[in-house]
């Protein structure tokens, strides 16, 4: 057998399961996602209060403690407040006092201290703390989206709200506090940044090229040195970029080792790689990395001799409005043996192919940007492919590098033209075949943003940790993960942004991911049964090759995601989580 075969509708026998511990994954993943969602907000102490004097109606005047709540105007949304101090609410209005006792100081300790946090990405919890004499108090929170909520106290009362935004973005939260017997109202606020970020897509462009001098010296990165691409501000990313997508290739290399990437400039270098390389190979990757304080990104070369690095930008997240993302079962929209999604039969020489995405297969139109997993196979010689929306020339960057006779995949982040179509070009001198995977999308009515968190491996079938009870990832075999703890603190998660890393392998293979169709057993309970063994690959290797790519996965309806080898030999796998598309 060989990696040429993608895929292409073999092992229809079930699988059998190797499960890994589920408790400490979920765990350690949902604290994980907690630690990137938390975020301060903004704080409006009272002495911030903006206090008016509402006109009153001739012969009113101050009115009596304990005073009915006033009539608020309609919400768009009405829940009652969680309220911690005393509050009595008042039946009837008290009788007006004459015109001569209203003054000034009616109710003159009306004040409002107002807190926004965040435990989630689109989502803020907010306190309010209302100073006031012993009166009925009308309280209307403006979200800032063009959404209210109202509420009542009586008199000092501590008020908890929360509010999940529809987008990324900065909102200005609003709490009005209404005294409507002497009145007076008090008003404080501030603006509430969401944790999470969205995505906007990027014509693929060269950041880095450490061969002819691109973004950084032309010189080889040496063993244990680093590289820094210059992102916020460069090629028109704007400063303020969170995190970005890139395509990292390494090439001329002289010996075994690895890349790691990460934010550099207030972060430490995480323990975990992003791509693992031989001699002789140029091996591509995508990463989706956050965006240093400096706007840079470190690339780390973990070997011990000097290679070259390229560095190729598809997009940019900020926390602002723009595309979220929803994700699906992998699904193949283009197989050139078959002909399916393009003309049947090798994509040639420096030529490009059209396939439709938007409108297809449950992706809607109206797309801006695709996840895509894309595999050359039988290539007739050295090469790259080139994924972009079809708008313009062919870009100058690389998705996916090859040599004569392998079968690599890549995951890839192209923009999508108005049309729903990208274009995929063949910039060897020799033809080959393409398979093309969807795996998710990107779109303005998606709604899940983007958490980054340090680098968490889950998993490393060679060694006993994680929850791995030990042993090598079993040919034709499955391994489960549960990703979603019981007490659903990660729940709204949309995708698990995933580095896979399959080492060690006995033979040639593919792997496959998909969101697990059973829930995970309780403990002692027997294995649930083996769901349809997936038609796409992730990546695919060779004998003796240690071979990485991106993955963003769902979950599925039960929290697990299965890992297939797809292969007839054992191999190793290594899973490190690198963040979440959330929705809440």
């Amino acid at each position: 057998m060989t990696a040429a075969l993608v895929a292409a509708g073999l092992g229809i026998i079930p699988g059998t399961a190797q499960a890994a511990d589920p408790v400490p994954v979920a765990a350690g993943v949902a604290e994980a996602i907690a630690k990137a969602s938390t975020s301060e907000g903004f704080h409006s102490p009272a002495d911030r209060t903006i206090r008016t004097a509402l006109p009153t109606a001739a012969g009113s005047g101050r009115a009596n403690a304990k005073t009915a709540a006033p009539q608020t105007a309609p919400a768009e949304q009405t829940a009652p407040a969680e309220q911690t101090a005393p509050a009595e609410q008042a039946a009837q209005a008290a009788p007006a006092a004459p015109a001569a006792a209203l003054d000034a100081g009616a109710n003159p300790t009306l004040a409002v201290d107002v807190s926004g946090t965040s435990y989630t990405a689109h989502g803020i919890e907010l306190t309010t703390l209302i100073t006031s004499a012993d009166f009925a108090l009308g309280v209307v929170i403006d979200w800032g989206d063009g959404k209210t909520e109202t509420a009542t106290a009586q008199g000092p009362a501590e008020l908890h709200h929360s509010h999940t935004y529809d987008k990324s973005g900065e909102y200005q939260v609003k709490v009005t506090v209404t005294d409507t017997a002497n009145a007076v109202q008090a008003t404080n606020g501030g603006a509430f940044l969401t944790p999470g970020s969205d995505f906007t897509p990027h014509t693929p462009t060269r950041l880095l090229d450490t061969r002819n001098g691109t973004g950084a010296p032309a010189a080889k990165v040496p063993g244990a040195g680093t590289a820094r691409v210059k992102v916020a501000g460069n090629a028109a990313v704007p400063a303020g970029v969170t995190a970005v997508a890139l395509n990292v290739t390494v090439t001329e290399t002289v010996d075994s080792g690895y890349v790691t990437a990460w934010p550099g400039a207030g972060y430490d270098r995480p323990g975990t790689s992003n791509l693992n390389y031989t001699a002789g190979r140029s091996i591509p990757n995508l990463v989706i990395v956050p965006v240093g304080e400096d706007g840079y990104v470190e690339l780390y070369n973990g070997g011990q001799q000097p290679v070259d690095l390229i560095a190729d930008v598809t997009g940019y997240f900020t926390r602002a409005s723009a595309g979220g993302y929803t994700s699906m079962t992998p699904a193949r929209f283009v197989d050139t043996r078959e002909g399916l999604g393009t003309a049947r039969g090798k994509l040639a020489a420096r030529s490009a192919f059209s396939t439709r995405i938007g409108g297809l297969h449950g992706v809607p139109q109206g797309i801006t940007a695709v996840a895509l997993n894309v595999t050359v196979t039988e290539p007739g010689g050295l090469g790259h492919l080139t994924a972009f929306s079809g708008a313009g020339p062919v870009p100058t960057a690389s998705n996916l590098n090859f040599q004569a006779g392998q079968t690599i995949a890549n995951a890839v982040i192209v923009p999508v033209a108005e049309d729903g179509t990208i274009k995929i070009f063949n910039g060897a001198y020799l033809p080959a075949h393409v398979v093309v995977d969807v795996v998710g999308y990107y779109s303005k009515d998606s709604k899940a943003a983007f958490l980054p968190f340090a680098p968490l491996r889950t998993l490393d079938t060679r060694e006993e940790a994680y929850g791995w009870p030990g042993g090598r990832f079993r040919a034709r075999e499955y391994i489960t993960q549960g990703f979603t703890p019981d007490n659903a603190t990660a729940t709204g998660v949309e995708a698990y942004v995933l580095n896979t890393t399959v080492t060690e392998t006995g033979g040639d293979g593919y792997l496959s991911v998909a969101p697990g169709p059973y829930a995970l057993p309780a403990p002692g309970e027997p294995a649930a049964p083996a769901g349809p063994r997936p038609g796409s690959s992730t990546l695919n290797w060779t004998t003796g090759t240690t071979v990485p790519n991106l993955v963003q996965a769902s979950d599925g309806d039960h929290g697990v995601i299965t890992f297939w080898n797809q292969g007839y030999q054992d191999a190793d796998l290594v899973l490190d989580v690198f963040g979440v598309y959330q929705s809440k």
